[in-house]
């Protein structure tokens, strides 16, 4: 692909904003950098930097390389950006219970992102992989991860799916419903898994606390589609020890995503320990999976809790709880994702047009409109998700001019950067790069618009490759029924 260079598009204005933290319309954590070319080191992958010339590296590889290489928009994703945290993630949790002398069970979130080459990275730097579909698990399964070291998730598998995951002896099941406890017990027992064989399960419960960011509410009820009520586990859990196919080996729960402190785990973790002490006097329960959503930083106004502070407050907590309550502490399971692959991503984008918009009397916003959009990543669409930019294919030493980064697509709200300071000479063949998005931008892509998935390319010690192959019209094509029936003769019809 030949990209035209920056100077064989016409010049354009430079605009600038002031520097006052109360703008209008600006974000209250956004403030003016002195630099709008410097890399919050926090938000971008450790081996992101700037070569000779300007230009954004990833682990040794020039982003004008993976344009020219693998055109945009492109997911980007530093392969020992992955395995570092998955052996720090794995490290800190093993660490805190062994303190304890306990047992701590590591799972890759595989719906933060998957394909065959992660599955193969964090199993081999010893993480388990958590799916939630039969579609997950065969990715799971095509890179390498052991049956007994996948847990399944989801509040409505289907009797196909549990009965693949019971076929290949995957180590845990979570139930979700009194219907999936018939269902699944039922499915065991056709497949004579009984007695020492029986099915391993987990049930999924709500504590009533959910947390996001920085806060977290306890509640006595919680209204959602996951899990029991506190109240009810225990009659669930009678009824799994009636059934001979099935052997309840734990309870999990998940309090939210993206959290940063240890408070919400805390006060989840007393509601948790209660129904435990509960529970055990019926019976082993072996296993307390406390799931995941540690939150990682997107902007720099992010401050993620380290990784060792979470996994020391949150064991501390639980075996705190248990104390006061006579019972011993069990072994604990983790499910993070996008505190492992989050920070590891960044999406590439060309730069199309740039139109400046007048949004108050003294303030002009810079919208850039680049070649992809909510089809990549949706998250900004679906939560209001915020990112932050970087122009990736020089730097400038024009003032930072207030930016609004959005898609191509048909749709007011097909945003990918909200509000971010760019240098005010962006301009049309820029490549911009949006960091923090190795976790559920790809999982959450979509053909919108009938615009083919990018790419995800691996990059590692100056060398690039591609992982998931993108997609072209005309696999977008091959999937029209209509297409391929009027293709065929006549006398076929």
């Amino acid at each position: 692909m030949i990209i035209p260079p920056a100077s064989r598009f016409p010049p354009r204005l430079v605009l600038s904003v002031s520097a006052a933290p109360d703008r209008p319309l600006v974000p209250e954590w956004l403030g003016v950098p002195s630099d709008a070319n410097d890399l919050v080191a926090a938000v971008w992958p450790p081996s992101a930097g700037r070569d000779d010339a300007g230009v954004l590296q990833v682990a040794g590889v020039s982003v004008a390389e993976l344009r020219e290489r693998f055109g945009t928009p492109l997911y980007v994703l530093d392969e020992d950006e992955v395995r570092a945290r998955a052996r720090r993630v794995r490290a800190a949790f093993e660490d805190a219970t062994a303190r304890h002398g306990i047992q701590a069970r590591v799972y890759y979130a595989g719906k933060a992102f998957l394909s065959t080459e992660v599955v193969r990275w964090v199993t081999e730097e010893g993480l388990a992989v958590d799916v939630a579909t039969g579609g997950e698990l065969a990715v799971a399964l095509a890179g390498g991860a052991e049956p007994p070291r996948i847990g399944v998730h989801g509040n409505n598998k289907s009797v196909a799916e549990l009965e693949r995951a019971v076929q290949l002896g995957v180590g845990s099941i979570v139930i979700d419903s009194l219907t999936e406890v018939e269902r699944l017990a039922a499915i065991a027992e056709r497949l004579g898994r009984t007695g020492e064989t029986a099915q391993n399960v987990l049930i999924r419960v709500n504590t009533g606390v959910h947390a996001e960011t920085h806060d977290f509410l306890a509640t006595a009820h919680e209204d959602q589609k996951f899990g029991f009520a506190l109240a009810d586990a225990p009659a669930v859990v009678a009824r799994i020890r009636e059934l001979p196919s099935l052997h309840l080996v734990g309870v999990h729960c998940h309090i939210g995503s993206q959290i940063f402190g240890t408070a919400g785990f805390a006060e989840s973790a007393a509601r948790l320990v209660d129904l435990y002490a509960d529970l055990r006097q019926g019976g082993e329960i072996a296993v307390l999976n406390l799931g995941g959503g540690f939150g990682i930083a997107y902007t720099s106004a992010d401050t993620p809790t380290p990784i060792e502070e979470l996994a020391d407050g949150i064991v501390d907590a639980v075996a705190r709880e248990c104390e006061a309550r006579g019972v011993p502490l069990p072994n604990l399971a983790f499910e993070p994702g996008r505190s492992i692959v989050g920070r590891a991503g960044v999406t590439l984008y060309e730069v199309g047009t740039v139109k400046p918009v007048r949004v108050a009397d003294d303030l002009t916003r810079l919208y850039v409109s680049v070649d992809g959009g909510m089809s990549d990543n949706a998250r900004p669409a679906l939560y209001g998700a915020q990112y932050s930019a970087r122009i990736a294919s020089r730097v400038s030493d024009a003032e930072p001019a207030l930016a609004r980064v959005v898609g191509r697509h048909c749709e007011s709200g097909d945003i990918v950067v909200d509000a971010e300071y760019l240098p005010g000479d962006v301009t049309e063949g820029d490549l911009v790069a949006v960091p923090a998005t190795g976790a559920y931008c790809f999982s959450l892509a979509s053909n919108y618009n009938y615009v083919p998935r990018p790419p995800v390319v691996a990059v590692s010690s100056g060398a690039a490759r591609v992982i998931v192959r993108g997609e072209t019209i005309d696999d977008l094509l091959a999937r029209d029924a209509g297409i391929a029936a009027s293709a065929r003769p006549q006398e076929e019809m």
